[in-house]
């Protein structure tokens, strides 16, 4: 989806690769190797990305390095934007129908800066009545790839909002995390 937004795959894979891992610090030469691209094309998009303030860099020796801005006014919304465009984000949103009755689905934001669980122990949080069998395939699928755990949770809705009117402090912590929405609208999901 991206790739229609976007008209630089490159630079789709740039954002990717930095907007993922905000605590890493990439030379040019790894990130041409990271997003297999030619590194005329990779330095023009790390150029582009660093005049508009989302990447910063710093010379070490004869090594340029880049970081990703997380300060940037567009860094969550662009991760956002990632994050359904990558792995189980990917996944769950295509998939949506097929899960079946799902009203919310979020992933938490230190799951999609590559942190895994936290505070929260949960990375994916699902409220309806989806289908076990078909949503533990796209976590497994996901996991594999991934090459780690995805600690995930389900709830109906009314179990949901029984909770959320209980001041239940499980939900608390996944109502005041930072999240990415794949289904399911922000505002009504956070509401009590």
């Amino acid at each position: 989806m991206l790739e229609q937004l976007f008209i630089s795959e490159v630079r789709i894979d740039v954002l990717k690769l930095m907007l993922t891992h905000p605590e890493e610090q990439y030379h040019v030469r790894a990130i041409v190797r990271e997003v297999d691209a030619e590194i005329n094309a990779v330095r023009r998009e790390l150029g582009r990305l660093e005049e508009i303030g989302l990447l910063t860099s710093r010379r070490s020796s004869n090594r340029l390095y880049y970081r990703v801005n997380t300060a940037h006014v567009f860094y969550a919304d662009l991760l956002s934007m990632v994050a359904k465009d990558m792995g189980i984000g990917k996944s769950m949103v295509e998939n949506a129908k097929r899960l079946g009755d799902v009203k919310f689905a979020m992933l938490s934001t230190a799951f999609v800066r590559g942190r895994g669980s936290t505070v929260l122990d949960v990375d994916l949080f699902l409220v309806g009545k989806p289908d076990l069998s078909f949503l533990k395939s796209l976590v497994e699928h996901a996991e594999e790839k991934l090459d780690r755990e995805i600690n995930y949770s389900v709830m109906t809705l009314e179990e949901f909002n029984h909770r959320k009117r209980s001041n239940d402090q499980f939900i608390n912590r996944v109502l005041s995390q930072g999240r990415t929405m794949l289904i399911g609208d922000e505002i009504k999901f956070g509401s009590r």
